[in-house]
């Protein structure tokens, strides 16, 4: 599978509750379940109006079929050719 970065615009996402990040986690969750194994979602950061979520998938169709599925908005899909970090430098 290919890594993938989408960023989502969800305005005040950095003022979610931690009651409102759970629901919202659940119900990605469901979605992917129902899906099966051929997308995953890694994590997720959350910042003030935005989250930036790493998923593993097939494809970027299914990323864009599950957050349709999950009501949650995509604004950018960006596949991962590669990591890096200070251990790199190595």
């Amino acid at each position: 599978m290919k890594t993938y970065i989408i960023e989502r615009e969800v305005p005040g996402a950095g003022k979610l509750s931690p009651e409102q990040l759970k629901s919202v986690s659940q119900t990605s969750c469901k979605v992917l379940k129902e899906m099966g194994p051929q997308i995953e979602w890694i994590h997720s950061y959350v910042t003030g109006d935005k989250i930036f979520c790493i998923y593993k998938a097939e494809n970027e169709e299914l990323i864009r079929e599950h957050a349709k599925k999950a009501g949650i908005p995509v604004n950018t899909i960006t596949q991962i050719s590669t990591v890096i970090s200070p251990a790199t430098a190595q």
